[in-house]
């Protein structure tokens, strides 16, 4: 903040009007600066919460920061070394006019002033969430499309010309996908469909699949005129402390990489599991340089791709291989893979291994995974080598087996079930196999993933209900906290050294920062559009980093709050 409050005493004496080329302030006026400025447009004049973004020439870099209420931004010279710089920003309804490059030099600091034009294609800005509020239609005939981002944008959808009869074609269609898929990178699942029924993912048709969803999808796309017959509405852009930040986001060498989940280790090497690829990725975040291990195909012709990712007590990587149909260790030491996959009796067209817990398996020897085709639960002896098939679990009264998405464990390595298609958290006690669920207080919640807290509570997303929430297993009660942003739909929940809960969402572009002691709610945007899913926070600085993959993007993003 200081840097910030420094720049506008220097600028204010020097700034009549608008630069339209960068220029050097001496180095002894703008202490720890690489390049600063101030944000406007014709419309708004100095404008808050724009996301500037710089990335050097060559690299595979980009630093974004935000503008404070005054429209002024700064970039502290330790994230921007000499050299020439592409400028891009982030603000809905306007684009950059004026600079687009600019040069760093050494020992200078560089001043460039931004001024926006009003955007040409707004629609090429919105985000899902924005989509969703703009469409004409009931949340109810809306919510399915919560389906729909997993292998694309809503966008994709909203541009189509496709009318009701080919819409029911294309739920058919992607059906047959894996939830790795994308549209560059489309993998059919073996043996077709999964029993004509939308898997936990979102994969396949939405709910309620037939002519309905299909009718309402052709009132709101282009099938019936060349442009959207209803207004558009955006989500307001950051302003205060959601603009106290710096966002680092690292391109990966393989524009098919799809990096689903990311955790840091104690070296702080950042690993990425890599949803829709048979790789492990490895990113050193001081010089930006990827390495990435090939994984062992354990099941060749099916699709391939990794989701859950894990570290156990001795810093090995654990992975869940999908439909692989196992699970798999990586020793950082000797760099190679150990594959587990399920038993031969076990393995079927749509055996899919989503989840892995290893965390807590020094406890008694046992890692945890998940059968996502039929929702049963496994455990692997590490002496043995051997799975243990616990089978699925009922919902007293319910009438259905609980069908789990994420599964963390406790500190005992008891393990609990997060129910993606309704609304329950189950709990497995590790030395009984005694099952008990919990209702969540809103209806079809859909609680998603999350982690356990130093005081062995749970934390979690409630995909549905647009909240977090936290099980208290002291006294078996469910807290939730409303996300403010409509359509948020939280994927993860994880909570940091100092209490406060990190979540992301694939709809918004935003990181939501919680603190459940006074309900305050800080929400990041990020510098692009960002299909985010699990979510990390590295404890170990101060204040604490945030990390996480962008699954449709490519790239790893970094996110350091200043306060």
């Amino acid at each position: 903040m200081s840097k910030i409050v420094l720049w506008g005493a220097i600028a204010t004496s020097v700034l009549v009007s608008f630069f339209l080329e960068p220029h050097f302030v001496n180095a002894a006026d703008s202490a720890g600066v690489a390049l600063a400025g101030q944000v406007s447009s014709e419309k708004e004049r100095l404008m808050e919460g724009v996301l500037v973004g710089a990335k050097k020439d060559g690299s595979t870099i980009t630093i974004t920061v935000a503008s404070d209420d005054k429209g002024r931004y700064s970039f502290p010279s330790s994230k921007l070394g000499p050299g020439h710089y592409s400028l891009k920003i982030r603000a809905v309804g306007y684009e950059l006019d004026t600079p687009d490059t600019v040069d760093i030099v050494s020992g200078k600091a560089t001043a460039a002033d931004i001024e926006l034009r009003p955007a040409k294609n707004l629609a090429a800005q919105l985000t899902n969430a924005e989509w969703l509020a703009s469409a004409p239609g009931t949340d109810s005939q809306k919510r399915f499309l919560l389906n729909c981002a997993n292998c694309h944008t809503l966008e994709r959808i909203v541009r189509s010309t496709h009318d009701s009869d080919e819409f029911v074609q294309v739920f058919q269609r992607m059906a047959l996908y894996s939830p790795g898929s994308t549209p560059a990178h489309p993998q059919p699942l073996v043996g077709g469909a999964r029993d004509g029924q939308r898997g936990p993912d979102g994969e396949g048709a939405p709910q309620g699949q037939g002519r309905a969803p299909a009718q309402w999808l052709a009132t709101i796309n282009l099938s019936s005129s060349e442009t959207w017959q209803y207004p558009f509405k955006t989500l307001p852009r950051p302003n205060g402390r959601a603009t106290h930040v710096i966002v680092t986001e690292y391109d990966l060498p393989r524009k098919m990489a799809e990096p689903h989940d990311v955790v840091v280790d104690s070296a702080g090497t950042v690993w990425y599991s890599d949803f829709g690829n048979q790789f492990l990725g490895k990113l050193d975040p001081k010089t930006g340089q990827v390495t990435e291990y090939p994984i062992p195909l354990v099941k060749p012709g099916f699709p391939t791709g990794s989701l859950e990712l894990h570290l156990d007590e001795d810093e090995n990587v654990w992975l869940s291989m999908m439909f692989q149909g196992g699970i798999a260790k990586f020793d950082q030491k000797t760099e190679k893979f150990q594959a587990f996959p399920l038993p031969k009796e076990l393995q079927k067209n749509h055996t899919q291994e989503s989840m892995v817990m290893p965390i807590y398996s020094h406890v008694d020897g046992k890692v945890w995974t998940n059968n996502q085709d039929d929702h049963s639960i496994l455990r692997l002896d590490l002496k043995t080598g051997a799975y243990e098939n616990l089978g699925t679990f009922p919902i007293a009264g319910a009438g259905r087996n609980i069908a789990a998405y994420g599964i963390p464990a406790d500190h005992e390595n008891n393990l609990y079930l997060l129910d993606f298609a309704a609304d329950n958290i189950g709990r497995i006690d590790a030395k009984t196999k005694q099952f008990t669920s919990y209702p969540t207080p809103t209806r079809d919640s859909r609680p998603r993933r999350g982690m356990v807290d130093a005081q062995d509570r749970l934390w979690f997303a409630e995909y549905g209900a647009n909240s977090v929430a936290m099980f208290d297993p002291r006294t078996d009660k469910i807290q939730e906290w409303k996300v403010p942003t409509p359509w948020s739909a939280p994927y993860q929940a994880v909570v940091d050294k100092n209490g406060e809960v990190w979540t992301g969402s694939m709809f918004t572009d935003r990181v939501i920062r919680l603190d459940p002691k006074n309900g305050q709610v800080t929400e990041y945007l990020l510098p692009r559009e960002t299909n985010i899913r699990r979510v990390f926070v590295d404890d170990s600085t101060t204040p604490v980093t945030f990390w996480v993959g962008n699954n449709h993007g490519a790239s790893i993003i970094k996110l350091e709050p200043l306060d």
